[in-house]
């Protein structure tokens, strides 16, 4: 066994390797870029080299600096997670060349099977079936095109060495097939140094299921069942979940039969993933395979009690399985939900900065090769006050749930919403709560296109709906109460002026266009050494009780007997004295005042905001790449005016209306804040 490995990775899942390593007995050694110096996975491994400035070109991509990095601190093996280079066949190659064990598949099994065009006609050389397509690289946006008319819209225009939902469109007409080459070729090009573009028939209504695979040296390949990784936003999976609520036993089998001779067919050896585009009547065809560990891999984990990032490294060091098919279990049910910094209420344009407070549910569950263990898991890289930097993707955290059954997976997954504490940055929480609460999701009725066709418009507050409304009102307001207690005990009050609380409140919601509500409510038999009280508000009673103190995030306790989680907070939205709940994915502003003072408060003039109609403003923190525009020119409405890239991606603006431009407010490679002006117009 290796005395010592090296993680050529950074973030989630170089921790993750860092702590089955620890477990093993294994020592550790972290790689990092100028952005990561401080980062949590550098502070857990043993030891911990610089390799470069931020952007990942100049860093985590050079395969010379990860060698080097070997060879000074005497590393014998490379995990490289995913991403970066862990399905770069030359990477793999030279590893091995420099007398050091790759843990992943051999290259040539890469060569084989992450190129995404070769791997198709694999495919059906091995009788698995495909989707039709062109397999072959594509050279011009006019042939691309020509081909997607020869096969038929929709179509899905995909880079060769495309991974992540980086390098991928679908084009329903021929002005998209056009336009996606390009931006699928240049992306592509920035991500993975590989332009190569094919382009397939884009299956509609269908169902993204993968199937887990295990080799080793011996020729011994398994599966590990399925997930079920159909919810996806712009192809980019958001919740995964295994096993999956729609395929059956007989399906499970015969694609993983299918998965485990593809892998046999190139010499599989490490864990991979066999993709499958999954139809209604459970006919599926082969999509891709990942030569890696896949960011979902935990819910396979959780179902199977196997540690996969374990058995990569026993397998590469020469191990045989410690397994047959007829062994693979399958416990309970697991779901896992990514998340990204990201603000879902402004089209999820990426969020960055500081996290100010970062309190994740505390994990009570790891799932081992000996024993299931139902609860909650957390896989992150980050920590308390940590940096998002904008040079990487935008995921701060997996929060991973294992139930006794799909039900108990859910309920345990919206609790552990509720318990997320994430502030300095937007997440996507929210969202997420949404879509753990949509009935065709809990009824596992959905396929690749749900969010694009339920969230069509983009996510709103209002598509956040709690089922109580009033439960979030009555919690302000017991909230309210709790801190009036601390004030009223403070000592050294003036005799007969002293702090006198009243049982009487007025919970006004406060919106951002002055629109404010106000709803009274009461709270009355109040204990302070219990915490319980009964709040009345709108002709319902509530019985809360909770041990909950003004400046912690988390509010645990009982409401008429029954467990819940909430976040409330003071001073949110910009206002000192505004009591912020959150619960379920829906929050509520407001200020809890007495009924005199919600009299006057109501006679208060509402400051309108300053009116930035005639500027361009940057949606979102980044790198400015590109200004399309000049003052004096003349613009209409949908012409490209800028270019802003973030965390790997490229969001293009547009013009909203038709105008000319005034000034050029900021210049091509200059950081932006979000809603800094870019552009002026007359």
């Amino acid at each position: 066994m290796f005395q010592k490995i090296l993680i050529a990775n950074r973030g989630e899942i170089a921790c993750r390797v860092i702590q089955t390593a620890r477990k093993m007995g294994i020592q550790t050694v972290a790689v990092y870029s100028d952005a990561d110096r401080d980062a949590r996975h550098v502070a857990l491994a043993d030891e911990a080299v610089h390799i470069g400035a931020p952007p990942s070109r100049e860093s985590y991509l050079v395969a010379d600096k990860i060698l080097a990095a070997c060879r000074k601190t005497g590393a014998q093996a490379i995990h490289p997670g995913y991403g970066f280079l862990s399905e770069n066949e030359e990477f793999a190659r030279r590893v091995e060349e420099e007398g050091l064990v790759f843990i992943g598949p051999k290259h040539y099994s890469i060569a084989a099977m992450g190129d995404k065009i070769a791997s198709k006609k694999l495919a059906k050389e091995a009788r698995v079936n495909t989707i039709p397509g062109y397999n072959d690289a594509i050279e011009t946006a006019e042939q691309a095109v020509s081909i997607a008319k020869d096969i038929g819209y929709p179509v899905m225009i995909k880079a060769s060495a495309g991974g992540g939902g980086k390098g991928l469109r679908v084009a329903f007409n021929d002005k998209e097939a056009f336009e996606g080459f390009t931006s699928c070729r240049n992306e592509a090009r920035n991500s993975f140094g590989d332009d190569r573009v094919f382009i397939e028939k884009f299956v509609e209504e269908p169902r993204h299921i993968e199937i887990q695979v295990l080799g080793d040296a011996h020729g011994n390949v398994v599966y590990l069942n399925e997930r079920e990784c159909s919810i996806q936003r712009r192809h980019q999976k958001v919740i995964e979940e295994a096993p999956s609520p729609f395929i059956s036993d007989a399906t499970r089998k015969a694609m993983g039969e299918q998965a485990v001779a593809l892998a046999k067919a190139v010499k599989y050896q490490s864990a991979g993933t066999v993709e499958f585009v999954v139809g209604k009547d459970q006919s599926f065809y082969f999509l891709e395979m990942n030569t890696r560990l896949q960011v979902e891999h935990p819910v396979t984990e959780c179902i199977t009690g196997v540690d996969l990032v374990e058995l990569m490294i026993r397998v590469a060091a020469g191990e045989k399985l410690p397994m047959t098919q007829a062994d693979v279990q399958r416990n309970g049910w697991a779901i896992e939900c990514r998340i990204n910094a990201e603000d879902p209420f402004r089209s999820f344009l990426p969020s960055t900065g500081r996290l100010v407070r970062f309190q994740p549910p505390q994990p009570s569950m790891w799932a081992s090769d000996t024993e299931h263990l139902y609860g909650v898991r957390v896989d992150t890289g980050v920590a308390d006050g940590g940096e998002i930097p904008m040079y990487y993707d935008s995921m701060i955290a997996k929060l991973i749930v294992h139930g006794t059954d799909r039900k108990d997976a859910i309920a345990k997954m919206r609790e552990a919403l509720n318990g997320f504490v994430i502030r300095g940055i937007s997440s996507n929480i929210p969202f997420q709560a949404a879509l753990l609460a949509h009935p065709k999701f809990v009824a596992g009725d959905f396929n690749t296109g749900f969010i694009a066709e339920h969230y069509a418009g983009g996510f709103k507050a209002e598509d956040v709906r709690h089922d109580d409304p009033d439960f979030l009102v009555a919690l302000a307001a017991y909230a309210n109460r709790r801190a009036l207690e601390r004030s009223a005990g403070i000592s050294g009050q003036m005799r007969g002026h002293e702090f006198t609380i009243g049982d009487e409140y007025v919970v006004v919601k406060l919106d951002a266009a002055g629109k404010h509500q106000h709803q009274p409510a009461k709270v009355r038999e109040f204990d302070v050494k219990s915490g319980s009280a009964v709040v009345d508000t709108n002709g319902r009673s509530y019985e809360i009780c909770s041990s909950w103190h003004l400046g912690a995030p988390r509010m645990r306790g009982t409401v008429d007997g029954k467990s819940f989680m909430a976040q409330v907070e003071r001073g949110a939205a910009k206002n000192p004295l505004a009591l912020r709940v959150e619960h379920n994915g829906t929050r509520l502003d407001t200020m809890v005042l007495a009924p005199r003072a919600a009299e006057l408060f109501a006679l208060m003039p509402f400051k309108a905001p300053p009116d930035m109609s005639r500027f361009l403003l940057s949606p979102m923190p980044g790198l400015l790449v590109d200004i399309a525009v000049q003052p004096g020119q003349k613009v209409q409405a949908g012409e490209r005016l800028a270019v802003i890239e973030a965390m790997k991606m490229e969001n293009v603006l547009f013009a909203s209306a038709d105008g000319v431009v005034g000034k050029v407010l900021a210049a091509k490679g200059e950081s932006l804040a979000v809603d800094q002006p870019i552009v002026e117009f007359q």
